[in-house]
Parts: structure tokens; C-alpha cells; sequence
């Protein structure tokens, strides 16, 4: 992406106090003969300005203009597909997908901005308060619009630069762009149209931005079909990853891999939960992550038989075991891994016998989707609450005389979640996608088996009580159909584990 602006070197622009000087396009033009070069800064880092972290071809990191052109396309051939079955009378289909807002923690303190995932996948555009137009007429004409907020001198002094709509059609490879507020009538100049209009639309997205939802609800009272569902057919297209998304995700798993790695070998008896949580954030942002994808779990000896414990703040005791959740964002991608270790060094007998099943537990699954071809993610777990069950009879947790549905119902009792969810650019990515899909080349997703035996639990021996162990790892179906772990670098061997606390 080759954005640059031309200026005088010898320019001189007055210095009266708030005196602004425009000038037409035609002047515009003539001043930028046999001038300087360089980058443009707009809304978000470029591949001028951060070289670093994007390529001159790319829009945002790792992701192309023609990959983004490619997704939209994608999608309204998939809308047209899906009515074409239903209607014989040719349509057409108005898409609208809105940014993220800006959210504020206090009165004018923001939170740092997230974009919404859809609107990213199909625009690249980073900057909050923005909508994307889709258009697919009656004969099969498309057009992609971007609304942005306008250029703002005062607000961008205080708030950054934005891109404005001059520059937008270049950089995301819009059709159109233009300012946000032109919106409602761009919108307007389709009800003349309105009983053969379908409009495609997320409700919850849209409320994000009043106006915005106000005026498309207004437009939706004027059509034939109003608010169609679009959000679970970008998720159709998003569940499946390009190469360009695979290489992504093979580097955010990377990043966090090697940052769970140094944290477990930092990690000291008498520590806080907290200052782990610090050195795993420390470790995925000094090596490039935006942020971690999620409040980690940090959860010592019972915390750890929480699933969701983000209290993270109890002191590691001699003799525990850590659980740690944790993942990163990079690139608008994210990963999620869990491990378990000994803080002293070494795992007790029980530990390791309970450690010893959910790693023998998880290779299974692994080697499942192997073998199985046709696997689906519903698949996996039922393979685990089997297996589990098998498994914890054999180590005297569970009664021998249980089988079929009383096993894995009693193995259930023990590991009461998922043993996989799909990930990409969310961490729960793409839940409209049912977990009863086949697996396909490009899809990534969770394994993660546990067990969780609360210190309460009066049903098992003393010494398994307060015990929270779960081993998750990230996996992509490659296009030979195999399985790729993206997480293979974190240790989770028992001397991995037990070498890696006493460094």
C-alpha cells in the first residue's frame, strides 16, 4: 500500500493564531510538483509508518487489499446462494456492518479500542464509528461502501489521526467512501427500491452506534425483508482461515508458547498470582502482541478448581500447582493455551497421577482427529467424557461398574465444559458455526481437557481434593487434512515442566 503526500520543503504556513489554510484540489495539485515524498499517517499503522509490523502490500497486519476485496465478494455470492433457493424473483441486498464503538471505563477515560471482528474481516479499517455498505443489485452488480468519520484537526490533536473518506477508497479498496454523516441519505436512496430490498443485518452490532442503528431501523420498516441474520454467514466464511490467516494464528500461538514458557520458568514459590499474571503479559507484548486476548487464569492449588477464576491474587503456597490461561492478540488474532505445573519444581504423587490422565487424555483426542477424518468438535467431547471416565476408573475416581451414558456422565461431573471451541480473531470465534460442523482444511480450534476436584469434594480420596489440572492446545486442520499444533512449543511434558520451574 503505497500512500504518500507531497510538500514543498520550503513551505510556510502562517502562524496567525487559529488561522487554517485549505486549499482546492486544483492548487493542491500544482504545489505538488517537484516536491518531497513521504508517508501519509492516517487511522491506524501502515506499512509506512510501521514497517515493523506490516508490509507496503498489506492493510492490516498480515491481511492484503485483494484478501479483503476477496472476503467481501465471498460474502454476497454466499447471499446470493442462500436466497436464490427461496425466491425466484431477482433481489436486491443492502449489508450493513458497523464498527466498534468507542467505550469509556470513566467520564472521558477510554478503554482501548477493540474493532469488531466482522467489520474488520471485511474492511481492515481499524477506527471506531464507521459502517461498511454492501450492495448487490437485481443483475448482480456489487459495490462496497465505507462511512468514516470526517478529518477533524481539534479532535485529531486529542485523539489521533483518522483516515477521513478521501483516502479510504485507496487504502481498503472501497468502491465509495465517504463521511459518516451522509449515511442516512446514502441509505435513503434505496427505499424506492423497497419491496424487492433485502437488508442483512446484526441487531446487537448495530446498537453500538444509535444513529446509525436508528436510522436502519427507520429503513427497515420501509422494505420487504427487514434484518435478515448476516453475522452467521460471515462466521461461515470467517471459521474457515486463508493461508495468510494460518500463518497469523501460527505466529500469535508462537508468541504466546514461548512468553508461557518464560513465565513458568520465573515463576517462584511465594509469588502472586498477580505477578504472573504480569510476566505473561510482559512477555507476550515484548515480543509484538497487541495485548492478551483475555483476563488470563492464574489459579494456585484450589483457585484452580474455578474454570473461570480471574480473581488472580492469592499467594503461591509451597508444594501447589499453577494453572495458567492465558493468550494473546496479535494482529487481530488470537490464541489461548493452558498449562499446569508444580511451583516447587517437582509433582507429588497425586498430582502427577491426575496430571498423568489429562495429558494421556488430550494425546488421545489428538490422535483421534487424526485417524477419524469426519470429526466434528461435539465428536471430541463426547470422545472425552468416555475416555475420561475410562481413564479416573482406573485410578479409583470413578466406580468400575459405570459404562455408556452413567460413565461419561460421571466423567462429566469431573471436566463440566467443552473439550474445544473454534478460535481465530475472537477467542470463542465464530459461535454461530454449530460444533456439530465437520472439520475442514483451515479450521482452528481449542483441545482442552481437565479435571477439577474441588477441596469440598467428598467423593474422592483426601489427597486428590483441591486439585484443578487442564491442558489446552491450539490446532489447525491443514489442506492435506493432518493436524498442525500451533502450541506445540509450550511445554507440557512433566520434565518439560519440572526442568523449565527449576532454571
Amino acid at each position: 500500500m503505497n500512500i504518500l503526500i507531497r510538500t514543498h520543503p520550503k513551505t510556510v504556513v502562517s502562524n496567525c493564531p487559529g488561522y487554517v489554510r485549505v486549499f482546492s484540489s486544483s492548487i493542491k495539485h500544482e504545489f505538488a510538483k517537484n516536491t518531497q515524498e513521504f508517508p501519509v499517517r492516517i487511522g491506524q499503522p501502515t506499512g509506512h509508518t510501521h514497517p515493523h509490523l506490516l508490509k507496503t502490500s498489506e492493510v492490516v497486519v498480515g491481511i492484503t487489499k485483494d484478501e479483503l476485496k476477496l472476503r467481501r465478494k465471498k460474502l454476497l455470492e454466499d447471499i446470493a446462494k442462500s436466497t436464490a433457493k427461496f425466491n425466484t424473483n431477482p433481489r436486491d441486498h443492502i449489508v450493513i456492518v458497523p464498527s466498534a464503538g468507542k467505550k469509556y471505563i470513566s467520564d472521558k477515560i477510554p478503554y482501548v479500542f477493540r474493532q469488531h471482528s466482522d467489520f474488520r474481516y471485511l474492511s481492515g479499517c481499524l477506527e471506531p464509528d464507521s459502517v461498511l455498505l454492501l450492495h448487490l443489485d437485481s443483475s448482480g452488480r456489487d459495490k462496497s461502501v465505507l462511512f468514516l468519520r470526517p478529518k477533524d484537526r481539534h479532535a485529531e490533536m486529542w485523539d489521533g489521526t483518522r483516515t477521513g473518506p478521501e483516502l479510504a477508497v485507496d487504502i481498503f479498496g472501497v468502491d465509495e467512501s465517504h463521511e459518516l454523516k451522509q449515511f442516512s441519505e446514502y441509505l435513503d436512496k434505496f427505499s424506492k427500491e423497497s419491496q424487492s430490498t433485502v437488508l442483512w443485518a446484526d441487531h446487537a452490532a448495530l446498537q453500538e452506534q444509535p444513529e446509525v442503528f436508528k436510522k436502519v431501523s427507520e429503513f427497515s420498516g420501509k422494505i420487504a425483508k427487514p434484518f435478515e441474520p448476516v453475522t452467521s454467514l460471515i462466521h461461515r466464511l470467517r471459521v474457515i482461515k486463508s493461508s495468510a490467516e494460518v500463518e497469523l494464528m501460527r505466529r500469535t500461538c508462537e508468541i504466546a508458547s514461548q512468553a508461557i514458557n518464560r513465565t513458568i520458568s520465573e515463576s517462584r514459590e511465594g509469588d502472586s498470582e498477580h505477578h504472573l499474571f504480569a510476566r505473561v503479559d510482559y512477555n507476550c507484548r515484548m515480543d509484538n502482541a497487541d495485548f492478551l486476548a483475555y483476563p488470563p487464569v492464574v489459579a494456585s492449588g484450589n483457585n484452580a478448581t474455578t474454570i473461570h477464576y480471574i480473581e488472580n491474587s492469592q499467594v503461591i503456597e509451597a508444594g501447589k500447582l499453577v494453572l495458567m490461561d492465558a493468550g494473546c492478540e496479535y494482529g487481530g488474532y488470537t490464541s489461548d493455551i493452558t498449562r499446569t505445573w508444580p511451583i516447587s519444581g517437582t509433582f507429588t504423587g497425586p498430582q502427577k497421577i491426575l496430571y498423568d490422565v489429562i495429558l494421556t487424555l488430550q494425546k488421545d483426542l489428538l490422535a483421534t482427529l487424526l485417524n477419524s477424518g469426519g470429526t466434528c468438535l461435539d465428536d471430541l467431547f463426547d470422545t472425552m467424557c468416555v475416555k475420561l471416565g475410562m481413564y479416573l476408573q482406573e485410578v479409583g475416581l470413578v466406580n468400575k461398574s459405570l459404562s455408556g451414558v452413567s460413565l461419561a456422565r460421571a466423567a462429566y461431573s469431573f471436566c463440566p465444559h467443552h473439550v474445544s471451541h473454534y478460535l481465530g480473531m475472537d477467542v470463542h470465534d465464530t459461535p454461530t458455526v454449530p460444533r456439530t460442523s465437520t472439520l475442514q482444511p483451515g479450521m482452528v480450534f481449542t483441545v482442552e481437557p481437565g479435571i477439577y476436584i474441588s477441596e469440598n469434594r467428598r467423593d474422592v480420596p483426601v489427597e486428590f481434593r483441591g486439585l484443578g489440572i487442564r491442558i489446552e492446545d491450539d490446532c489447525v486442520i491443514t489442506p492435506s487434512a493432518t493436524i498442525e499444533i500451533l502450541t506445540s512449543q509450550c511445554a507440557k511434558e512433566i520434565k518439560q515442566l519440572e526442568n523449565l520451574v527449576k532454571l
